[in-house]
């Protein structure tokens, strides 16, 4: 399958950049009091979509950074197929957003920190791999994943804290 998954291939300058706008992006969910995730789809060099996890605001368990980013990037290039276009993601994808990423015929997925416990590009599944399913996309984890890891652990961690006072 096209399932790269390997953090030791060197990043490009530009997908660094990319995925620092996703670090921007989840911390502004942080700040709203989500769960830190910022997503940017990107196509021919250019970021054509953003977004931050949203579901606890928007009442809405599909407000997922990656969805939101999907939305808007088809929103700006006016298609749904979102084809030969990048999704960076500061953390691992589900399998809900894994579904959209395969809908929307991303070709290429960039994630951050994984994620063990609903992670769908290798970690619990790797839906990236199934033989079964109609599209693949090129798939590589773990650019700047310790980042992206502290950022959430930092969150969970406070949010631990502030439980603990109360």
């Amino acid at each position: 399958m096209n399932s790269v998954n390997d953090p030791n291939i060197p990043a490009s300058e530009s997908d660094i950049a990319f995925m620092r706008e996703a670090l921007r992006l989840a911390d502004q969910a942080a700040q709203a009091g989500e769960v830190p995730v910022g997503a940017v789809v990107v196509k021919d060099g250019q970021i054509v979509g953003r977004g931050s996890n949203a579901p606890i605001s928007k009442h809405d368990p599909t407000a997922h950074a990656e969805i939101a980013a999907l939305r808007d990037a088809a929103q700006h290039l006016g298609n749904y197929r979102l084809v030969d276009c990048e999704l960076f993601v500061t953390l691992e994808p589900c399998v809900m957003c894994v579904g959209a990423m395969f809908h929307a015929r991303i070709a290429r997925v960039v994630f951050g920190a994984r994620d063990p416990k609903t992670g769908a590009a290798g970690s619990v599944l790797d839906l990236f791999d199934e033989a079964r399913l109609n599209h693949h996309a090129e798939i590589q984890g773990g650019l700047l994943a310790d980042e992206c890891g502290r950022v959430l652990s930092e969150f969970f961690a406070l949010r631990r804290a502030q439980q603990k006072a109360q």
